[in-house]
């Protein structure tokens, strides 16, 4: 992606795209049962709340130097945040590796690691952190303590072209939004609010589409919060005002007006999840590095 100008607010540690990047662009909606954030819809079954487990304790010596951490200490995340532990050489004996990390957290929520090749390890919980939860990563001795902000959940209807927006349980704002157009479906899933751009250049040849071909672009955006690591954005898109809340017109992102983009780009915190529904686009790649929810 080309960036040009953009004053960068937050920053995700993300493995390599498992798509080709989306730009620019753009539901009543039922909102996902989130155990301990939402009620199910008339009719549903309630999910089950995650059963408390004990806090993951180090049980050998690391075989690994003291690797990065994200969230980094003292950050206040979101409630879909996964621990990302990054080494600088490959660790080939996973097993090994996971039993010298140490996590805990004040809620005793279950969770598991996954991998992403030999050089970076996952956790996440089974169901979304709680709000308000303390988190400690033990890696080997390096150490990460960080927070579980507000229960912040983003809902995106393809059906109804809307976004609603929930702060722990309570609907805070509706979007009229415009996404993917035919051929550039949004897919469908759970991202995670990445990096913060003020302002930026989106370019279409950043993945092989040359500017001046019929679906080539060079835009600059306002407030765009970045949802994906292939390329979508929840962002200000003044252009397209007519088609939000009635039709989709853009190339994957989700398109809201300059006042939400502006709302968004500033409520928004790293970590918190943005639910897609009800698109043809297929399900976004669990290897997006933003797609752990997959």
């Amino acid at each position: 992606m080309g960036v040009v100008g953009a004053a960068v607010l937050g920053l995700a540690v993300a493995a390599p795209a498992g798509a080709v990047p989306l730009f620019p662009g753009g539901p009543d909606i039922p909102l996902p049962v989130i155990p301990g954030i939402t009620e199910p819809l008339p009719g549903q079954p309630a999910a089950p709340l995650a059963p408390a487990a004990p806090a993951v304790a180090p049980t050998a010596p690391a075989n690994f130097s003291a690797p990065s951490i994200n969230p980094a200490s003292g950050e206040t995340v979101g409630v879909a945040q996964p621990i990302i532990i990054r080494f600088g050489s490959p660790v080939t004996d996973h097993a090994t590796a996971e039993r010298a990390i140490a996590i805990t957290n004040s809620a005793n929520v279950p969770g598991h690691f996954y991998w992403f090749g030999d050089k970076q390890v996952r956790w996440r919980p089974e169901a979304f952190w709680p709000a308000g939860t303390d988190v400690k990563v033990d890696a080997g001795g390096t150490v990460s303590t960080f927070h579980i902000g507000d229960a912040i959940v983003s809902t995106a209807d393809d059906n109804t072209h809307q976004i609603t927006i929930t702060r722990n349980g309570e609907v805070v704002k509706t979007m009229p939004t415009s996404m993917g157009k035919g051929g550039h479906e949004t897919p469908n899933g759970t991202y995670i609010v990445g990096e913060r751009f003020r302002d930026m250049y989106m370019d279409s040849s950043t993945y092989g589409v040359p500017v001046d071909s019929p679906e080539g672009y060079r835009t600059y955006v306002e407030y765009a919060t970045r949802i994906s690591n292939s390329g979508i954005f929840v962002h200000a898109a003044p252009w397209s005002v007519d088609a939000q809340g009635s039709y989709n017109a853009s190339h994957g992102c989700l398109n809201v007006s300059t006042e939400d983009g502006k709302w968004f780009f500033e409520n928004a915190q790293k970590g918190d999840p943005v639910v897609v529904v009800n698109t043809s686009g297929g399900v976004l790649n669990r290897g997006d590095g933003l797609g752990d929810w997959n």
